[in-house]
């Protein structure tokens, strides 16, 4: 469940540079085929595994802070430029970064939305680590240990997609003024970038602990 969640997190982020969320769903076999790879591997049953109220550490609480500011911004920094923009603005980019569309004003406000309830839905499930799919296996010993890091991981993609929707809208602002044009043709390895190491690091660390307890 967690790695078809990440797989759809990522098509979502990438398409919504079109204004466009609804278009990615987790249903070409191409998408099939990655979530095929990705089964649970656990010596539990679903009702056996430990449901642990995990301790949130200062660093945690740190990120959580900064996302809900993050969020809270994005919609302060919409409303209050939405009066001014023209009728038209920018509401597609292509891979470059480049504005290739134009549309009504009121298409910003996808932006927000979307990305509240992305953030929302995260926050959400991150409350029941116990449902997720973990790639190594899971067991009431290293239940903790493999909780902590995925609710971790989580965080840092909830953080990630502030930080990209928040560019965006910055952007389109700046586009839609004239000031710059397009988002840059470092947009899109930067929001590859800022969901994949996250999730690379964390699905590493988590197997890390596997190999550990086979060589002792």
């Amino acid at each position: 469940m967690l790695y078809r969640i990440k797989l759809v997190l990522v098509c979502i982020v990438i398409h919504e540079i079109e204004y466009k969320p609804w278009i990615c769903l987790v249903g070409n076999s191409k998408h099939a085929l990655l979530q095929a790879e990705l089964r649970p591997i656990s010596t539990l049953d679903m009702s056996d595994l430990p449901k642990i109220k995990l301790q949130l550490t200062t660093f945690d609480k740190s990120i959580e802070f900064i996302s809900w500011i993050g969020m809270a911004l994005i919609w302060i920094l919409t409303f209050s430029n939405y009066s001014t923009l023209p009728e038209i603005i920018p509401v597609h980019y292509n891979g470059a970064g480049e504005a290739d569309r134009f549309g009504n004003k009121t298409q910003i406000l996808i932006l927000p939305i979307v990305s509240t309830v992305l953030f929302m839905g995260l926050t959400y499930l991150n409350r029941f680590p116990h449902i997720f799919n973990y790639p190594t296996e899971l067991t009431k010993e290293n239940a903790l240990h493999q909780y902590n890091n995925a609710t971790r991981m989580i965080r840092f993609l909830k953080l990630a997609i502030i930080i990209i929707f928040g560019l965006i809208v910055f952007k389109t602002i700046q586009n839609a003024h004239g000031n710059v044009e397009g988002l840059g043709i470092w947009f899109l390895p930067l929001t590859i970038g800022l969901i994949l190491i996250p999730m690379i690091y964390y699905i590493l660390k988590s197997i890390e602990q596997k190999l550990k307890k086979k060589k002792s």
